[in-house]
């Protein structure tokens, strides 16, 4: 059975205005009558991508993507340093996601998200439980101290030594006690010269230990200073914030996901977001089924990832 369903464009898009200056771009394809399945892009800030559509029988899905605030087409994009991150938080999104909902007339949804996008739709599903049909997760990400810390202080660096040092080039040794505040502060200055070369440093980091197996195309992507540059912003403003969620938030809370099914899927060797946080919410989780590819890393391209997404899809339809 192929990865992913062939290609398919959209049949219906637009704006929608959901306060405070913001107007998020969505798009449906598939099956109009089908069941309904939104997908949370990660990040935060990367946008929607069209091959996420593929994850989906088009015959059994309503399928909705969307751009979170600031990113991807919808707008002000954060790329615009006179953006307001004041009104983009995690609790905004999920907010926006309600609107969504309401504006499609839906009445429940199947939510796929992976990383950010898991967060994101943990986040929605504990405070919304009666509004989802299914969860598929990947690569599950909750924002707790630890987890950053593995990423962006103190311990993916253990194994790659070399880009690691390029991370840690643009910031000052004597605030490396707090690299995410200190890049923080970078991807704010006024220079805007300043400004790339800390987001560029900061994106690329990141991909170059995002697949199992380093590949330029993701450490040239994600160096990109079109692609760097709101990226890493959107991306600090959350981090350096916890993403507003109280530490362990999303884990200790699982339970209110019981009674809603779901599937996660989880590279073994996932860098990024290493296998533990999923373990620790499928054991929170009553009813859930974890996925561990024992060939896979955090990239969705990783082997197995896309036909495993692809089954978890398929399992729902229908519902």
């Amino acid at each position: 059975m192929p990865e992913l369903y062939p290609p398919l464009a959209p049949h219906e898009h637009g704006m929608l205005d959901v306060g405070d200056g913001n107007r998020l771009y969505w798009e449906c394809s598939g099956n109009p009558d089908g069941t309904p399945a939104v997908v949370l892009h990660g990040g935060p800030g990367s946008g929607s991508a069209p091959l996420t559509r593929r994850l989906f029988d088009p015959a059994a899905y309503r399928i909705v993507l969307f751009d979170q605030r600031g990113a991807g087409r919808s707008i002000p994009h954060v790329s615009d340093p006179a953006a307001d991150l004041a009104v983009n938080t995690t609790w905004h999104l999920v907010a926006d996601l309600e609107r969504l909902r309401e504006h499609l007339g839906i009445e429940r949804w199947l939510l796929l998200g992976g990383s950010w996008g898991a967060t994101l739709a943990l986040a929605y599903a504990e405070t919304h439980p009666g509004r989802v049909s299914g969860l598929v997760l990947r690569g599950v990400f909750t924002a707790r101290r630890r987890e950053l810390d593995w990423l962006y202080q103190n311990g993916a660096g253990h194994l790659f030594p070399e880009e690691w040092a390029r991370y840690l080039a643009p910031v000052p040794e004597d605030e490396r006690h707090d690299l995410l505040g200190a890049y923080q502060r970078l991807v704010e200055h006024p220079d805007p010269g300043v400004r790339q070369r800390a987001a560029v440093a900061w994106s690329a980091w990141e991909g170059a230990i995002v697949s199992v197996v380093p590949q330029e195309g993701y450490r040239a992507g994600y160096g990109t200073p079109r692609f760097a540059v709101p990226f890493a912003r959107i991306a600090l403003h959350y981090f350096t914030h916890g993403a507003w969620l109280e530490e362990g938030r999303l884990i200790t809370e699982a339970g209110k996901l019981a009674g809603i099914p779901g599937r996660i899927v989880q590279g073994r060797y996932d860098l990024v977001c290493p296998p533990a946080t999923a373990y620790e919410l499928h054991q929170a989780w009553p009813g859930s089924e974890l996925t561990v590819l024992e060939g896979a890393g955090h990239a969705v391209t990783d082997p197995g990832m896309l036909a495993a997404l692809r089954a978890a899809t398929d399992a729902f339809a229908g519902r």
